[in-house]
């Protein structure tokens, strides 16, 4: 059995990941963030039984504000509300950094309900 990974990063239970909701949201609004001290986007997102959730993502560098709208994303849901600057950010949206350390986002390759665990 190799234990390498065990080094890296601690490790968590079953019981700690289910607690992370791990939520798939529809982008139904986004705008640029024209107060944020990086360049970021205001998004909104539709989580289905949750509601409309606002973020804000620094991921200008691939995707414009008109891309965005109707694309599935993964988001945490459970993280309490963060201010940044005048707007309130109701989940964190995920991803992954390229080569260049730009944000590509966490989305599903097919369509499922909105709400959905990651699981």
């Amino acid at each position: 059995m190799n234990t390498t990974h065990n080094k890296l990063f601690e490790p968590i239970t079953w019981h700690d990941f289910e607690k992370v909701e791990l939520r798939v949201g529809t982008i139904v609004d986004a705008k640029i963030f024209e107060e944020a001290r990086k360049p970021a986007y205001q998004i909104w997102a539709d989580f289905g039984d949750f509601g409309i959730l606002k973020s804000s993502a620094q991921i200008t560098q691939h995707y414009t504000c008109q891309s965005l709208i109707g694309q599935q994303i993964v988001g945490v849901i459970n993280f309490p509300p963060k201010q940044i600057g005048p707007f309130i950010s109701e989940f964190l949206v995920t991803g992954f950094a390229d080569e260049n350390g730009f944000i590509v986002l966490n989305q599903p390759h097919k369509p499922v309900p909105n709400g959905q665990k990651l699981i």
